[in-house]
């Protein structure tokens, strides 16, 4: 007989199937040795109180044999000679079409302006030895989009847009461990992730699906108010039924094509800010409320905090532990910092991007430029701190409590950015609106956790591409843009999503109203 069970466990207690079998026993009032099986389908770590507890739910046989476990299988049918969709850009957005595309019988193809995963590595290495930039393969554009170089953090606060347990199930069925199926907060990694993207190209791929990479698209066709096609920076021309506009949160060259060519934008709150690290020990110290740290038992421990000063919000944003700050920017003359984790979170450091909610009014020249406003400003301060930091890719950096104090830092601590640091006055190079309210921020953050005011705690600017300032207008029911029919834009960078998960289900919602549309016209 199979019954669920749901236990509340100290980390040691978790840590082993012997060490909970029998907490599962006494629970179900069973001897031991009826119990067969034993096997876990949810896990999560509660940190609210002093003593951490691990909430297990599982799976339990009673004297019977465990079922074998089944993974989901897959099946995508050949479309090689089906009707072809475009898709633009290769991130979590765009694969998931693609692969939805294929499910729904629509062969797609995968225009991505970078490179492949392992042609993007070694332009990725260049970059954090602080050699060489190439502006269409890097930490932000290339295969698998700025997801594949990150965390790989697949929580989404929003179940109404898919099948997030689906979506979850094809990643474990491309190589993702199956702790992806049972932490209510997962990820894969960067170091794993690279795998993954190359699975699922390589599924889309044996289904007659075409990727296309260096392919960057330069121009859309039109035929009134229809895309028919676009056009690559070659001067290819490619034709399809629709096109999925998949390009992140970077593409601003896709978002002044769309403005000159008189499509719709529109303004939008995004963030903007600094990314700050601490060791990881001094945050497993606050957050697990222990001197010792995680100990043992548990990971390397993350944080949350939000507030608001003076009526927008500050918050954390990406929180990487057990990670590295990673240079983000997609121009020679931007300073543009990230952050990522590998699958085992084993850095010595934790970091996460500290921003401050930016609204539309709070543009210059806003009512001037209009949608494009965001932008332009974005650009504005990634180059305010390109010119405060040092050669190359060097980040302007300071310490977080001379931040908060409004002083300069005359030396740095240690930092897991690789290309180096300079130090330089960030409270007074960011706009006062950005400055005033993160150092609020920090000291009512350092409140809440004793000890986040660290002198060891850094911050490196700036961390601006939590989102784009811009969304592309799509209608609610079919998902095509507001005015041109067949265009279908998509994920992040469209402002319909805000990480990977979100991103992916867009993806497939996307994909889905494509077909209809197809098997219709």
């Amino acid at each position: 007989m199979k019954q669920q069970v749901a236990l509340r466990l100290t980390p040691e207690q978790a840590s082993r199937e012997e060490n909970y079998k029998k907490f599962v026993a006494r629970k179900m009032k069973v001897s031991p040795s009826k119990i067969m099986g034993v096997r876990v389908h949810r896990r999560s770590i509660d940190a609210r109180q002093k003593q951490v507890m691990v909430q297990l739910h599982v799976d339990v046989w009673i004297n019977e044999k465990p079922e074998p476990v089944k993974p989901k299988s897959f099946h995508w049918p050949d479309v090689s000679n089906a009707p072809e969709v475009i898709v633009v850009g290769a991130g979590p957005g765009g694969l998931f079409a693609a692969l939805k595309l294929v499910e729904l019988g629509l062969k797609p193809i995968i225009l991505e302006r970078g490179k492949e995963v392992s042609d993007r590595k070694k332009d990725i290495a260049l970059l954090n030895r602080n050699e060489q930039l190439d502006e269409d393969s890097n930490y932000a554009f290339g295969e698998g989009g700025a997801g594949t170089f990150s965390d790989g953090k697949l929580y989404t606060r929003s179940k109404k847009r898919g099948d997030f347990k689906n979506f979850l199930e094809i990643l474990h069925f491309h190589g993702a461990s199956e702790d992806v199926l049972i932490d209510s907060h997962p990820h894969i990694g960067t170091d794993r992730l690279p795998g993954v993207i190359q699975n699922i190209r390589k599924t889309i791929t044996s289904a007659g699906g075409v990727f296309q990479f260096n392919s960057k698209v330069v121009d859309l066709i039109l035929k009134g108010d229809e895309i028919t096609g676009v056009i690559t920076g070659d001067g290819t021309r490619i034709s399809a039924e629709a096109v999925i506009l998949a390009t992140g949160h970077s593409a601003k060259d896709i978002y002044y094509l769309l403005n000159d060519k008189g499509i719709e934008l529109e303004a939008k709150t995004w963030a903007m800010g600094v990314r700050v690290e601490h060791p990881q020990e001094l945050i497993d110290q606050i957050q697990y409320h222990s001197p010792d740290g995680r100990g043992q038992y548990l990971p390397a421990a993350s944080y949350s905090f939000s507030h608001q000063a003076e009526d927008r919000g500050v918050y954390s944003f990406c929180m990487c532990p057990g990670g590295f700050i990673v240079p983000a920017m997609t121009s020679a003359d931007e300073m543009v910092v990230n952050g990522m984790s590998p699958s085992k979170r084993n850095s010595p450091f934790a970091n996460s991007g500290m921003v401050v909610e930016m609204r539309p009014e709070d543009v210059p020249d806003y009512e001037k430029l209009g949608p494009v406003a965001g932008l332009k400003y974005q650009q504005e301060i990634e180059r305010l701190c390109f010119l405060n930091g040092g050669q190359g890719v060097i980040a302007p950096a300071q310490r977080l409590v001379d931040f908060v104090d409004g002083c300069l830092s005359f030396d740095l601590p240690g930092c897991s950015y690789v290309p180096g640091t300079v130090s330089a006055p960030l409270h007074f190079i960011l706009p006062e609106h950005i400055t005033t309210r993160l150092q609020e921020g920090f000291l009512q953050f350092g409140k809440w956790a004793k000890g986040f005011l660290d002198e060891d705690a850094i911050i490196l600017g700036t961390e601006s591409r939590t989102s784009s300032p811009v969304r592309i207008p799509r209608d609610k029911i079919s998902l095509e843009h507001i005015r041109i029919r067949r265009l279908y834009p998509c994920g992040e960078g469209a402002g319909y999503a805000g990480g990977i998960a979100s991103s992916a289900l867009d993806g497939e919602r996307c994909a889905e109203k494509v077909a209809l549309a197809v098997k219709t016209k």
